[in-house]
């Protein structure tokens, strides 16, 4: 009979994970509001072991009382930095050694698994309702999309954050072998 793992188990399970782990991670929060969006991609990004987020526009911080309903703690975590416009953030994760790829629907975007997220990679994702901005679009090193065959235009801001750093920490572990 299947049993779910107890405490110790899950934090021996997750122990293996992040010694298979070298790859750093990092995020850009563009003008995401929503408090709830904001603790979910906080969530999300301490689950899959970002280093760092940045902030960038009008982002709600984590310090946010409803955001903190999501996050449930996890932002203590994560380095994150207030925000600043949203080239400024960019320029900020270069120089800590990130590649920056945009997760947006631009004409010369690829699909993320098609995308090199396997290095250094700092993730941007952009505000609920307008996605990122011109000038971030111009600024970051490239963009890939999420696919999509249902008749939905688009995922909610958290669980797409989630799906790329889903996808970046795959392709790091790809190749190792089974344990």
């Amino acid at each position: 009979m299947r049993r779910q793992l107890r405490p110790t188990d899950v934090k021996r399970l997750n122990r293996t994970w992040r010694r298979n782990t070298g790859n750093r991670l990092g995020l850009i929060i563009e003008s995401v509001t929503g408090p709830f969006n904001i603790g979910s991609i906080f969530r999300s990004a301490a689950a899959f072991g970002v280093e760092e987020v940045w902030l960038a526009g009008n982002a709600t911080p984590p310090t946010n009382p409803k955001a903190g309903k999501t996050a449930l703690g996890t932002e203590r975590l994560v380095t994150w930095h207030e925000a600043v416009p949203a080239t400024e953030a960019v320029k900020a994760a270069r120089e800590a050694g990130y590649a920056v790829l945009a997760i947006e629907l631009t004409e010369e975007a690829v699909p993320l698994h098609r995308a090199d997220l396997g290095r250094d990679v700092c993730l941007v994702v952009g505000s609920e309702d307008h996605g990122c901005s011109p000038a971030l679009l111009d600024a970051v090193d490239g963009a890939c999309y999420i696919p999509q065959v249902g008749r939905v235009g688009s995922f909610n801001v958290a669980v797409a954050a989630a799906i790329a750093l889903s996808e970046a920490r795959r392709q790091e572990w790809q190749n190792l072998p089974d344990s």
